[in-house]
This record gives structure tokens, sequence and C-alpha cells, in this order.
């Protein structure tokens, strides 16, 4: 199927995934496991958590195979990659309004992929490692998580769920993931992920890398959060001004989710709530040239009352 692995199109810590083909041409994706993780849990995990979803935003399983200590999974495959190199493409330039209302889509849909997995589920799903590198975009830019590996159950009445360890990326794990005293481990720790991962795609990241040598002891979403007070969201974050009221939503969900306290953050039922609130058009309202010629023109008041 992918002509013994001659073309690689990723890689982590687990498994590689490449390119490969149906018997009928599809594409797809396979991720093949890597031989040290001979207890199969990450597999497993992948496994059973995809076999339980069916949503737009949720990578599709076509299948898996296992032969002795090989291990890999047959996803569909997504012609843009991921959103980690989506981002990287763009990470020096102005974000220009049709970029930017891009971003947003891409942010509601995955989303709308994580309410589905904390409350649409026949078992509650939590993903434990929300990151770029983890939302797949379909030829459409259509976004679609993926990387169960870390996966964890729960019953759809329980929020609270029992871990030993940590799990996740460093930069996204949620604070009580890794210290019960920030509060219980739930699916509010995804909520804190996906809201890092927010800012990092409006340009949150890219200005903690910047600042970092020059002022390495601030925590970098409390200068975001100075920028949105001053006003300066479009210097800051490399955005064109057309723009600014948008990432300024988006800078505010971030930082609700982001919160310390798991019960200070927003349930993604509570985020998807907040992306649906308009943001008050700017009027750019100008009369045609005709119009504006004949109310120049006119010179009587009651014009009107004599037709």
């Amino acid at each position: 199927m992918t002509k013994s692995f001659n073309q690689i199109i990723g890689q982590g810590g687990f498994a590689s995934v490449f390119q490969g083909e149906l018997m009928d041409g599809s594409p797809v994706a396979i991720k093949v496991f890597k031989d040290r993780e001979s207890s199969g849990v990450e597999f497993t995990s992948e496994v059973v958590s995809i076999a339980r979803t069916s949503h737009v935003n949720i990578v599709r399983l076509l299948g898996f195979s296992i032969r002795g200590s090989k291990r890999a999974l047959i996803y569909e495959f997504m012609s843009n990659g991921s959103l980690d190199k989506y981002l990287r493409a763009s990470q020096n330039s102005t974000l220009s309004h049709a970029k930017c209302t891009r971003l947003f889509e891409i942010a509601v849909g995955i989303a709308r992929g994580l309410e589905y997995l904390h409350r649409g589920c026949s078992t509650r799903i939590v993903h434990f490692d929300i990151k770029p590198h983890n939302i797949l975009l379909d030829q459409d830019y259509c976004p679609k998580i993926s990387d169960f590996g870390l996966a964890k159950f729960c019953q759809p009445k329980e929020s609270i769920i029992s871990m030993s360890g940590m799990r996740g990326t460093i930069g996204y794990i949620a604070p009580e993931v890794f210290s019960r005293n920030f509060g219980v481990v739930s699916s509010k720790s995804d909520v804190y992920s996906y809201g890092m991962m927010v800012l990092e795609m409006f340009g949150g990241k890219e200005h903690k890398t910047k600042s970092a040598a020059s002022s390495s002891e601030i925590y970098f979403p409390d200068s975001i959060y100075n920028f949105i007070e001053q006003s300066s969201i479009c210097s800051t974050c490399g955005v064109s001004d057309d723009c600014e009221e948008l990432v300024r939503k988006v800078m505010i969900v971030g930082l609700w989710c982001i919160q310390l306290m798991p019960n200070a953050r927003p349930t993604m039922s509570g985020v998807l709530d907040m992306w649906c609130i308009q943001l008050i058009p700017k009027l750019h309202i100008s009369l045609p040239p005709v119009l504006v010629q004949e109310a120049t023109d006119s010179t009587t008041p009651n014009s009107y009352d004599q037709q």
C-alpha cells in the first residue's frame, strides 16, 4: 500500500506516518507504530477511541493491521497536512483578512470536534494531547482531530478522571494534569490545551518566543491580556487592521480557556457559544454617485410633498 514506505508524511515519538494508496486508488495515511512500543497501549487506545467516534471534525479510521509486534492504523488522507505545518508556512507573514477568517473557521471546527468528544459520544472521551501537530486539514481546510493515543474515557455523567502520571505535550498541558493542587483532571484539561493552541494560531506563541530573551519572567498570556487592553493587537500579532476585531475576540476566548483553575474555564459547549457571539460590524455606507449628485442639486426641502 505504501510502496515499501517510501513517502513519510509525519513522525512522532511512538509512530511514523506514511502516505499510501488503496486498491481503488484512494489515498490514505498509514500510521506505523515503532517496535519499542511493545505493550501496545498507544495503539489499543487509539483504535478503541476512534472506533467510538463519527464526526466531521474527527479523523476517520479506515482499518488497522497487527502482525506480531508490528502494528499499523489506516486513516483517511488529509491533503493539507497538519495545522502545525500550515502555521509554520505563514509564521513570518502578516495575517490577511482571508487567512484570519480561515484560522477562525479552523478554531471553530476544532471546538465542535472537542465538544462532540466531551458530550456527543456514548462514552465521553478526553483527548489529552490537543496541539497543532494533532489537527489535520483536508482539501477544504476542514480541521480533524487525530492521534488518540493518550485519550481516556469516562461515563457521560462523570466529569472527573482518575489517572496516574502526566500525559500530553509541554506547553499545552493543563496545570491540574501535572499537579492536583490546581484541581481535578477532567474534560476541562482539553479546554486548556485548546486555549493555548488558539493563542498560538493567532500569533501568541510567536510573540512569546520574541519576548523571551528580554522578559523571560513574564507569563505570555499576561502579555496577551495587556495587548488587548492597550489595543496593540495588530502590531503585536502581525495581523492586518481589518482583522483586529476578530483577533481580539479570539484572544479573549483563548484567555478564558487557559484559566489556571479548571472551574474557571468554560466547557467546549460554552466556547462554541462564545464563538457564536457576533461582532458589531463596522459600517461602510456611502451613497452611489448619482444619489449624491441629486441630493446636492435639490434645493426644495419639501420636494417629496410636491410629487
